[in-house]
């Protein structure tokens, strides 16, 4: 008997779910075909297993409280969800790029004073200039602990004249 429909008429007699028209139309198909028999045999057989050895759930709470339960929740998951508002591109600018403009620009003027404080400004040393007419450069390296002061005469082209030369050099 492989017709779908028989098969599932067959399980609804067998639980009691036919009409009469119905049920006697199965009783006639179970006298003529020994196949729709067997299978009768074997759905009651499994329904009495089941029967037998099906474990029993207790809830904690009454019926009507439990099915309170779930009505509510299906009422609360039905309910139409919050419509979704676009941001504009200043806000998602002001939300996202922002913070992160923040920490990039934290993050360089960090690195700036540690390249000032110790790192590679030792090696290149400093310069100053203190006059009008005369100018000074002060150079500083700390590695090698050396502080040399070069004067010059603004007015001259060249830096490399007579007039300008080492004025001191100190060690530290």
């Amino acid at each position: 008997m492989t017709d779908q429909e028989a098969q599932l008429k067959l399980q609804a007699f067998m639980d009691g779910e036919l009409s009469v028209r119905e049920t006697s139309e199965v009783r006639d198909l179970l006298e003529r075909n020994p196949e729709a028999r067997a299978l009768l045999a074997e759905l009651r057989n499994t329904k009495a297993a089941l029967a037998g050895n099906e474990a029993e759930c207790r809830l904690p709470e009454s019926r009507e409280f439990f099915w309170s339960k779930i009505e509510r929740e299906i009422q609360r998951s039905s309910r139409p969800a919050r419509p979704v508002v676009s941001q504009s591109w200043f806000a998602w600018f002001r939300r996202h790029l922002l913070p992160v403009s923040g920490i990039a620009l934290v993050s360089c003027l960090l690195a700036l004073a540690a390249l000032r404080s110790g790192g590679s400004s030792a090696q290149m040393g400093e310069m100053e200039l203190n006059a009008d007419d005369m100018s000074s450069y002060t150079y500083r390296d700390q590695q090698q602990k050396i502080t040399m002061v070069w004067l010059s005469d603004r007015n001259e082209d060249s830096q490399f004249t007579e007039k300008s030369g080492l004025a001191s050099v100190t060690s530290e």
